[in-house]
């Protein structure tokens, strides 16, 4: 199977080896500052098969208070307000909520890289544009067909509530993610 570079946004998203499901809502003030509050989950059967290879201390997403703190001390811009870890029958589910600066610190946050965020305007008036995934060349209709009942449940949702108090919603099936062969963008405006 060929498969073009797919690249992922978020670090978090980085991590589709195992199951993950997103929520991301962002707050923007017209002075560019605001609010993240973030909750992802992680299936507790894949997240503990990283903790039986020895590599327990290099988790790939943050799972405890330290690791967004560390993050933090990446982003100075950004500063964590709360974070809470629970479990269900089935997931770990991490919640933390940030607050950030200026709308550059946010794309730092959304994109380290700065590859695949986009921003045209400002603060009071623009156009983000974030790329999930660029898409895959071909893909296997049986290895789709698998994607789809491993990802079944778990999906991005982002909004983002612009100045005005307007908000926009997306929400995205991971398998969509996946398997998309022409990529996938979420787009905010105001």
């Amino acid at each position: 199977m060929q498969v073009k570079k797919a690249v992922f946004l978020i670090p978090l998203i980085f991590v589709f080896s195992s199951c993950l499901g997103l929520g991301l809502d962002i707050t923007l003030t017209a002075q560019g500052s605001g609010t993240i509050a973030l909750e992802y989950r992680i299936a507790k059967a894949l997240h503990s098969l990283g903790t039986l290879d020895g590599n327990e201390r290099w988790n790939t997403i943050p799972v405890g208070r330290a690791d967004f703190e560390r993050t933090m001390d990446r982003l100075p811009g950004l500063k964590l307000l709360s974070f809470n870890s629970s479990e269900d029958e089935r997931d770990i589910i991490i919640n933390a909520r940030m607050e950030f600066n200026t709308i550059d610190d946010l794309l730092a946050f959304l994109d380290s890289q700065g590859k695949r965020s986009f921003l045209q305007g400002n603060a009071a008036q623009g156009r983000l544009l974030l790329i999930l995934s660029e898409g895959l060349d071909t893909l296997d209709p049986a290895l789709a067909s698998l994607l789809g009942n491993i990802f079944d449940s778990y999906e991005v949702r982002m909004s983002m509530t612009v100045p005005g108090g307007r908000t926009e919603r997306h929400l995205i099936p991971i398998s969509q993610i996946l398997t998309s062969g022409e990529g996938v963008s979420i787009e905010f405006s105001w």
